[in-house]
Order: structure tokens, then sequence, then C-alpha cells
């Protein structure tokens, strides 16, 4: 499959998938556990018909092992979709997230014993003041509205330091769930579809202690305002086209890293991904008018600048010399 393609399922699936979520989320903050089942559901019953041969086929990596990673998997996908009801900007959620690098590389020293470049600990040190810039002029946003009191600004305050906390769990929980994952590699070999789909379908009965907040949003999401999906003139709920959307465009997201990382070099996937979410980040801001400062601007220059620069010099040097045993040679 042409490279082009896989890198337009990417623009297209991932940017798209981020629209539907902040829709979805501006309407009811709290829906993280119905957009998450949901999306777990239609990955796994997918994996389930194509990958798994409709549980014919037997795992290359034995079902204990995808037990860990899902624990963890299930709990970063919950905890960084809770965390947008909890006074989390998409914006900033977004960002945020970028900090993977930060996490990967701190779990990396400490669990895999790994050292790095000079390179690479500059581009983290400018990744860690980017995200340090845009999370304290977030915080000034939320303590200063003025259409709040003082106790109502400071529960709001509360409200985001936790949800800054709870992202920053997600972040150094998926970070060692990749130090994980690399283990496994290594014993195992690669087996990216068959992780996808285990991923997505063991976790399902978790679903279950938090099936009361599901189905509490299931009826809000019946109770919104009727849409008329175009081409197909089928009337439905507002909240549930744009469910089903999220859904959609998160597999093809899905489906377009995995098709670019079987057709291209680390780089070229570490670069469209980054792109990515700065087109992300671009049109939630003009689109959605979120708030976002100048400063905010210099912050995620910064972080975008450290991502480029972590890819593109380690590549760069790992072309021209080998580096020194314990370097990491992952990006």
């Amino acid at each position: 499959m042409h490279p082009a393609f896989a890198v337009g399922l990417v623009f297209a699936g991932c940017c798209s998938n981020v629209i539907f979520l902040e829709l979805l989320a501006r309407k009811h903050p709290g829906c993280g556990n119905i957009v998450t089942f949901a999306q777990f559901l239609f990955i796994a019953v997918e994996g389930f018909l194509f990958e798994a041969d409709l549980g014919r086929k037997r795992p290359a990596i034995p079902i204990r092992y995808y037990a860990v990673m899902v624990t963890m998997f299930f709990t970063v996908s919950v905890v960084n979709n809770y965390a947008l009801n909890l006074n989390i900007a998409m914006p900033l959620h977004m960002i945020f997230r970028s900090g993977s690098l930060i996490a990967s590389m701190i779990l990396g020293i400490i669990i895999l014993k790994k050292r790095y470049s000079v390179f690479k600990y500059t581009s983290i040190a400018l990744v860690s003041v980017g995200i340090f810039i845009c999370t304290l002029m977030s915080a000034k946003q939320v303590t200063s509205q003025p259409s709040v009191s003082e106790n109502d600004g400071f529960q709001a305050f509360a409200w985001w330091l936790l949800g800054i906390a709870a992202l920053t769990f997600a972040l150094l929980t998926s970070a060692r769930m990749g130090v994980f994952q690399e283990t496994l590699y290594k014993q195992f070999g690669k087996h990216s579809k068959e992780a996808l789909f285990y991923n997505h379908a063991l976790p399902l009965p978790g679903f279950i202690f938090l099936a009361s907040d599901i189905y509490d949003h299931a009826v809000l999401f019946s109770k919104s305002e009727l849409y008329q999906v175009p081409v197909v003139g089928m009337t439905v709920p507002i909240m549930w086209f744009y469910l089903l959307m999220n859904v959609i465009t998160q597999y093809v997201c899905i489906r377009g890293v995995f098709i670019l990382t079987t057709e291209c070099a680390s780089l070229t996937v570490t670069l469209v991904v980054t792109l990515r979410k700065f087109v992300s980040l671009i049109f939630s801001i003009l689109y959605f008018q979120n708030p976002f400062t100048l400063w905010h601007w210099l912050g995620t220059l910064f972080v975008f600048t450290g991502t480029l620069m972590y890819t593109e010099v380690w590549n760069h040097l790992g072309a021209t010399k080998r580096p020194p045993p314990g370097e990491d040679k992952k990006n």
C-alpha cells in the first residue's frame, strides 16, 4: 500500500477523531467511559473477526502477558478520557500527552538502564519547558475566570489540579506499558495487530464496573436533539452520531498508523504523528474557539520542536555512527 495513502488515513482519521471527541466532551464532559467502551468494543469485534479468526488463531504472545499489558492500557484509556471531565481543556489535553517522551525516557533510564545522547536530553528539556508553560498558563485561565466566585474558583482549580494529576499518572502508566511491550517484543517478536486486538478485547469485562455511568450517558445521548445523517437520510440523536463517528475515525487513525509503521521508517511515522497532533491542536483552537494565548503558542512551539529534534537528531546520529552500548534504539 502506498505510504501517501497511510498518511492520508492518519491525518483524516486522527484529526477527525479529535473533533468528534471534543463535540462529545463539550456537551457531556463526563462521557469518557461510554466513548472508551464504544472504541474498545468496535476494535475488539473487528479483531475477533479478522485477526483472531473467530477465536481459532492462537496468540503468539501468551495471554498472561497480555493480561498485564491490558490492565495498564485500560487504565490509561479510561483516565485520559476522564481527565476531560476535570476542567482540562482539549488543547492542554493534547499538549500534555505529548509528554510521553519525558515519561518514556525516565522509565527507560530507571528500568532498562538506558543511556541517551545529549541531543535527546536537550529535546526532552524543550518538551518539558513547553508543557510547563502551557500548564501554567492554563492554570491562570482557570483561576481568573470572571464569572465565578472565589469559592467556585478555588473548587474549579482543585478539579483542574486533579485533572493534571490524572494526565500525569496516565503518562507514566503508558510509558511503563511501553517498556513492558519492548521486553515482550524482544522475547516473542512484534505482533502489532494481535496486540491491538487483545488490548481492546480483554478489558471489556472491566467495563462492568462502569456500567452504571455508561448507561446513564447512553440515556442522555438518546435524549439529545435529532440529526439527519447526510447521504443515508436516517435520523438519529446527534450524540449517538458523534459517538459513531468518533469510533470509526479512531479505527481509521489506528489502522493508518499501523500501515505507516509497516511501510515507512520510524522517523517518518513520528514526524507524521507529530504533525498530525499540531494540525489537530490548531483546528481545535480555531474551530472551537478554545482560549490560547501567545504563551500557549510559545509552549507549543517548544513541545513540537523538542519532539521533532528528539527523532531527527537521533536518526541522523544513528546513520553516521554506532550508538553506545545500552543506548535507546527506538524512536
